[in-house]
């Protein structure tokens, strides 16, 4: 009963925060991007929240339970520095050049940055879009199921559709303001469930006299083959692409708060990695003494050890606050590719993007409901851990779009015929490498040749094409120039 109240207080909550934000949306685009209104605080934690999903909490402290900290060291360290490049490099420039272009969301963004008349790049780029990211939101729906079903002993059924639910409410009612007002809220819940959980568990093992490395000889070792360590930090060069967080780059104040925005953010994620990371090796100390329902074993699975822990060490008022944390998770994540999903819809589909203001915010609405159905049904099929899920996904995003997106900010050489081999390419290789190609005792990311294989495409077919004119090459100079003054 404690945890049903917690819940119902923390989903109004966010639910409230719909309502307030529906008021002020008053345009299409205040809805998609909220008018460019958002400070740095906002903008930082949001953007981290949405990034990091029930991976963070779930996905993340489950493959160090399960494997050790080889896994858990090499994408932290990945991601941080990706993360990192992206707000220094991409950030700044890109809110910039969208505003001068007159862009809202990444395809329309890539089409007039390469001023393509005919619609290629953003169809190209609207369908990778709506492909890759039903998937992400199926793992996030997959991530809720998780905790509805250890927390109220539901069915997965029910657990998921009352995430799907949840996650639709507020979205449909506030758009990007009531994303990036309820994930700040969410990402500083996060951040305080690790801290309590990490330091309560540490507290348990340590007085209990449990040796992790005992319990697991391998949970130490971060060692690991050249090509599975270059595999994992390959995640970081899927920030360069990801839709939803771009979107905050473009929908930030101003330029001079991308440096504030920086701090802030990189702050939170290196925090939110290490604990994440202390609690899967706390899970396993913990287990060794006393053995954590549902997450080792026959039939157990390992990305629960976070909720295992909180059931376990918390009393239930503070374990339903955890709890609630993980909720917050799926849903900063959920909830801003979704948004972007029924952005795609209404502002990169042609004869939508033709209507009027009012409709499209309607479309916009009924959208989020319509994306969110589909992810429903593929995380209820799926059979695939939330990790596999979202990997995948990344992999297709940072292929399809973190090169495109570096040289359209960076090289005033890069051409629409080169954008489009490097989209093409970079997918192609991603479902390849995915399905077909395997290098035994190796962990081999697709998107790592994936990156490599559009960004040479895009070189290649750019310096045999023709070049972008010169008031697209004016506006990469000023905002170059407004990049520095920023500084």
């Amino acid at each position: 009963m404690v945890f049903l109240i917690e819940f119902g207080l923390y989903l109004l909550l966010m639910l409230a925060i719909g309502f307030y934000s529906m008021k002020k949306t008053s345009t299409h685009a205040d809805f998609l991007i909220g008018g460019r209104t958002l400070g740095p605080i906002t903008s930082a934690i949001s953007a981290g929240a949405s990034d990091m999903s029930s991976w963070l909490l779930l996905g993340l402290p489950g493959a160090v339970f399960a494997s050790g900290l080889v896994e858990g060291v090499w994408i932290s360290l990945g991601l941080t520095i990706g993360a990192y490049l992206n707000w220094l490099i991409v950030a700044g420039r890109l809110r910039s050049l969208s505003e001068k272009l007159g862009a809202i969301t990444l395809p329309s963004f890539i089409a007039k940055r390469f001023e393509d008349e005919s619609g290629l790049l953003k169809i190209s780029s609207t369908a990778v879009i709506l492909f890759f990211f039903t998937l992400y939101v199926a793992s996030g729906l997959k991530g809720g199921t998780l905790l509805f079903a250890h927390t109220f002993g539901a069915s997965e059924q029910t657990a998921m559709i009352i995430t799907t639910v949840v996650v639709v409410s507020y979205t449909f009612l506030g758009g990007y303001m009531a994303v990036c007002w309820t994930d700040l809220i969410q990402g500083l819940l996060m951040l305080t469930a690790l801290v309590f959980c990490a330091v309560l568990g540490y507290t348990a093992i340590a007085g209990a006299g449990s040796g992790i490395a005992a319990a697991n000889p391998q949970a130490f070792k971060f060692s690991t083959g050249t090509l599975t360590a270059a595999s994992l930090m390959a995640w970081g060069f899927g920030y360069f692409g990801q839709p939803h967080i771009l979107t905050r780059f473009i929908g930030i104040r101003s330029i001079k708060d991308v440096k504030r925005a920086r701090r802030v953010g990189i702050t939170w994620m290196v925090l939110c990695l290490v604990l994440a990371c202390a609690i899967g090796l706390i899970g396993i100390g913990y287990n060794a003494v006393h053995a954590l329902p549902g997450v080792a074993g026959d039939g157990g699975n390992s990305e629960r050890v976070f909720l295992a822990l909180a059931t376990a060490l918390l009393h239930p008022v503070f374990a339903g606050f955890v709890l609630a944390a993980v909720l917050a998770a799926v849903m900063s994540t959920a909830d801003s590719q979704l948004l972007v999903l029924t952005s795609s819809l209404t502002e990169d589909i042609p004869f939508i993007a033709k209507l009027p203001d009012e409709k499209r915010k309607l479309i916009s609405r009924l959208g989020v409901v319509g994306f969110a159905l589909l992810a429903f049904i593929i995380a209820a099929t799926d059979k695939g851990s939330i990790l596999h899920m979202v990997g995948y996904a990344w992999g297709g995003f940072g292929a399809a779009f973190a090169p495109l997106v570096l040289l359209s900010l960076l090289w005033k050489g890069a051409t629409k015929w080169g954008a489009f081999a490097g989209m093409v390419s970079g997918s192609i290789t991603i479902f390849v490498v995915k399905n077909f190609i395997k290098v035994p005792g190796e962990y081999f990311y697709e998107l790592l040749p994936g990156f490599f294989v559009a960004l040479i495409a895009i070189v290649l077919v750019s310096l045999a094409t023709k070049k972008p004119s010169d008031s697209v090459l004016k506006a990469l100079e000023e905002t170059q120039a407004e990049v520095k003054a920023a500084r």
